[in-house]
């Protein structure tokens, strides 16, 4: 069996959400960019949820000295969509949540996702030939792509093991 490869491991990004932090604080500062108090600790969240997790869900683990569910969704919602412009995370759009990116001083890319239906782990699927197929099989067809989203539903591994 082949080694596997970090992009393909579904907790190589979310096993030291506090390092995952400090990458990204070295690349917004590489960038230019600024991580907010409320951004760092969104983005801890998601890192640290070792899952995919829906902003609401952020909401009841974001406390920072208030009571948990107090916070305004405006502010988690604010830090999420800085967070998915810069490539630090992203949004699973078949089940509306959100997953750390494990290359935060990548620009934005598209990635597939496998999604577990059970467990509900996700797998980004970094492959730039299946990125690289759908641009061109669009733009054979004359649409002109912006965005890729692919996510992939079914029964990881171990859950398919499991029967």
């Amino acid at each position: 069996m082949g080694k596997t490869h970090a992009c393909t491991d579904p907790h190589h990004h979310v096993h030291d959400a506090a390092a995952f932090v400090k990458a990204v604080e070295r690349a917004c500062g590489e960038r230019g960019l600024r991580l907010t108090a409320p951004r760092a600790r969104v983005l801890e969240l998601v890192a640290r949820a070792g899952q995919p997790i829906k902003a609401y869900d952020l909401l009841d683990r974001f406390p920072d000295g208030a009571q948990a569910g107090t916070t305004a969704p405006p502010t988690v919602y604010r830090a999420l969509d800085f967070l998915l412009a810069n490539g630090f995370i992203h949004k699973l759009e078949s089940i509306n949540a959100y997953v750390a990116c494990h290359h935060p001083n990548a620009a934005q890319h598209s990635v597939p996702f496998l999604i577990c239906n059970r467990c509900h782990s996700a797998t980004e699927l970094e492959d730039a030939s299946i990125v690289a197929t759908l641009d061109a099989a669009a733009r054979a067809l004359g649409f002109a792509p912006q965005a890729q989203t692919l996510e992939v539903h079914g029964l990881c591994a171990r859950c398919a093991q499991a029967g």
